[in-house]
């Protein structure tokens, strides 16, 4: 039998529970050389949207010579095949011996941004089974009927409901795969042929009863990955050549092209504003609380909601490109990537359910042989064991409650990249961060300013912030920057000349002004031993400091400094109280990294890091024994983000790298979703664990009655079926808000 796999999916009420006890994972490679010559046809399959499909067909296509690589997205029912046949009929025709219908996609076509459609199945058949059912447990019951009307109306009810149960598990068992269609199919049959007529109506009926419960139940967890995909809208107002406004599909808008959006609509693509002013709601993507102002040349994302006023943005990236789509992507690559504890009931499934076959086919034959025990009695026993051991809850456990979570964090603006993330977040103890960016805003801005000749009180910072807006250095900036808020009147500055690592000069009403660091001021001539203890005062503190002097002296002093965000205070607080110990690590000089680590309130902090350096301090916690994740922007971090157990990357919204480059990819600037990535992961994982010991313990509970002849079949479908609901309903847990 195969290596056994679940899936991180739900599926829709037309098909059976996702309970087979063997899966694929996404990708199978079938063949261990690939050809030069392969090519990728893509399939929709409506029928495949579980395990117990996707084994079918990963070991019907592996038996055709050309067939490479398989790969299942069972959320859109999408399958790849990368093969070197001529066409794709050996395909078709393969799919379609094990009653299914595949539906070759175009070549451009990934099948992502279609809708899935739930199948309607009527509800008559099934309603008028119950009927019958019911009818023939009464008639028997009472004994006022002969046996013939019992087994009529018991057989009414089975091949009413049971058809495509019957259907699905004579595939299944020609393909030599023990789903649960094949084991229902094996116990009603054994039940109608040991003379149970009622018991095999019933169990029939209500297994498909609690298949259309669970079924429906699990909607909501697809719902939540799909919901995504209805954030943008369908058609956009587009500009055309002769100046018109006009409503577009979305999917045909040009790059470069000129959308309008009104107040109150989604933005349908990514884009740059180029006219108007408005609040935007980034809640969808980034999970931020408050709108966002937007004006000419900021940036807006396909699925954001336009609030306040009209705006008018460039399409700068198609459709199937925008950041609300790369999410989608990677949400759905995410549900194909097995969590360890996927892998361990997977690996358990796999000899759970053939060994489970055996003890049955052992209590049906070994007591009556060899001890004198009733044969009637035994089958019956064997055939309660092999309906009650199925292991439904246990395989469909681990999947729903990992689409939860991933769904969960997709609303909170956290993108987790796989299931394996989600539950290895809790295992954390230590977690690095980059500074700039992450801890402050990145953005250095004027603290400080003193004045240290009285003559220029009310004039310093003008003729400073005069120097400072001829250059383009980012300390510059924040002191021209600072001047322009407080509505300071600037001067022309005549024979301006920068002076490469120190500062800036100019001449300003006839006299020479010099702008720049302690170097320029040592070289100058003008340092005093008072002016020195200012200075050291204000770098300890994290800060830059440049002087304003002239042929006399000093003038004025500025401090600048790159400012710690709010939400880090709080972030590392809530880390803290997780239990988490924090590490900074900054390309910054040490006092600058001390100052910010107390602020900040982080346990230890690096300084004059290279990338090289900051792997080289990952590699140092793990040697002290440390699980250890690592926040970062994604790209200057790389080696140290790869190196950490979970690579965190900053405001992935507004990168075009960091939700591929991340294990988790934080959509804004907010660190406290890593705190809140921690919590969901630790509940995951106590959720995961109470649906096992659920699965398992009252799977044990049953089995003991059963040996104890104590269980009926129709008991043991409650218990199977009752086990799943619980599971499922447990894990759904997480999307509550």
């Amino acid at each position: 039998m195969n290596q056994p796999v679940s899936h991180d999916h739900p599926h829709d009420h037309h098909s059976h529970s996702c309970c087979g006890a063997e899966a694929a994972p996404a990708k199978v490679q079938l063949r261990p050389k690939a050809s030069s010559h392969a090519r990728l046809s893509r399939f929709r399959i409506d029928a495949m949207d579980c395990p117990t499909e996707q084994t079918l067909i990963q070991d019907k296509l592996a038996k055709l010579p050309g067939i490479e690589q398989l790969e299942f997205n069972l959320i859109n029912r999408i399958l790849g095949v990368r093969h070197t046949l001529d066409g794709t009929g050996q395909i078709e025709q393969a799919i379609a011996s094990l009653g299914m219908q595949a539906e070759p996609l175009q070549a451009d076509d990934d099948g992502s941004a279609m809708a899935v459609q739930p199948h309607k199945a009527h509800w008559w058949p099934l309603a008028l089974s119950g009927v019958a059912a019911i009818a023939a447990e009464t008639v028997h019951f009472a004994g006022v009927a002969p046996q013939w009307l019992v087994a009529m109306l018991a057989l009414a009810a089975i091949l009413g409901c049971g058809l495509g149960t019957y259907k699905k598990g004579w595939i299944a068992l020609k393909n030599r795969n023990l789903n649960i269609n094949a084991l229902m199919s094996i116990a009603v049959t054994g039940a109608v042929l040991i003379g149970q007529w009622p018991e095999a109506a019933m169990v029939m009926v209500l297994f498909n009863v609690a298949e259309l419960i669970e079924a429906r139940s699990l909607d909501r967890a697809r719902n939540a990955i799909g919901g995504l995909m209805q954030l943008a809208p369908d058609m956009a107002t587009v500009q055309q050549a002769d100046g018109q406004w006009r409503e577009v599909e979305v999917r045909e808008v040009a790059l470069g092209s000129l959308v309008r959006v009104r107040p109150g609509e989604r933005i349908g693509l990514d884009g740059e504003v180029v006219s108007g002013q408005s609040s935007v709601d980034q809640a969808p993507i980034t999970g931020e609380s408050l709108p966002v102002e937007k004006a000419a040349g900021d940036k807006l994302f396909a699925g954001t909601i336009n609030q306040a006023g009209a705006l008018e943005y460039r399409v700068t990236a198609a459709a199937g490109q925008s950041t609300l789509a790369r999410i989608i992507k990677a949400v759905e690559q995410a549900q194909g990537a097995r969590a360890p504890t996927q892998r361990f009931v997977d690996r358990f499934s796999r000899i759970y359910t053939p060994s489970v076959f055996i003890i049955a086919l052992a209590v049906a034959v070994v007591p009556p042989l060899f001890m004198a025990g009733a044969w009637m009695d035994w089958v019956y026993r064997a055939l309660v064991l092999l309906v009650v051991a199925c292991p439904c809850a246990l395989v469909i456990s681990t999947p729903v409650t990992i689409v939860s979570g991933l769904a969960a964090a997709a609303r909170k603006g956290i993108l987790i990249k796989g299931g394996v993330y989600l539950e290895g977040g809790r295992k954390l103890d230590f977690l690095a961060l980059d500074k700039t960016g992450t801890l402050t805003h990145g953005k250095p801005v004027q603290t400080d300013a003193k004045v240290l000749d009285p003559l220029f009180e009310g004039r310093a910072q003008g003729l400073a912030a005069s120097l400072a807006d001829r250059s383009d250095h980012p300390v510059s900036g924040a002191i021209a920057q600072f001047a322009k808020a407080q509505d300071v009147l600037l001067s022309e500055v005549r024979e301006f000349a920068a002076l490469a690592g120190r500062g800036v000069r100019g001449v300003i009403d006839g006299e020479m002004y010099h702008l720049g660091n302690h170097r320029l001021v040592e070289e100058l001539g003008l340092c005093s031993p008072a002016l020195e203890a200012q200075l050291d005062t204000l770098e300890r503190q994290g800060k830059t400091v440049v002087l304003l002097l002239d042929r006399s002296g000093p003038l004025a002093l500025f401090a600048v400094a790159d400012t710690v965000k709010d939400s880090s205070r709080q972030a590392i607080a809530e880390l803290h109280a997780l239990g988490i110990k924090t590490l900074m690590l900054t390309g910054d000089n040490p006092h600058t990294a001390q100052a910010i680590a107390a602020q900040v309130g982080i346990d230890r902090a690096e300084g004059n890091l290279l990338p090289a350096d900051k792997l080289q301090s990952i590699e140092q916690l793990y040697a002290e024994g440390h699980r250890v994740g690592m926040v970062g922007d994604g790209i200057n971090d790389a080696p140290a983000l790869a190196r950490a157990e979970i690579g965190f990357a900053m405001a992935a919204a507004g990168t075009d790298t960091a939700i591929e480059t991340a294990d988790v990819a934080l959509m804004d600037d907010d660190l406290r979703k890593i705190p809140a990535f921690i919590r969901l992961s630790r509940q995951s994982a106590t959720i995961l664990m109470q649906n096992i010991i659920l699965a398992l313990g009252i799977k044990a509970l049953f089995l003991a009655m059963t040996f104890a002849g104590m269980a009926t079949l129709w008991m043991a479908v409650f218990a199977d079926m009752g086990v799943s609901l619980l599971v499922v309903f447990n894990g759904l847990r997480l999307l509550r808000k």
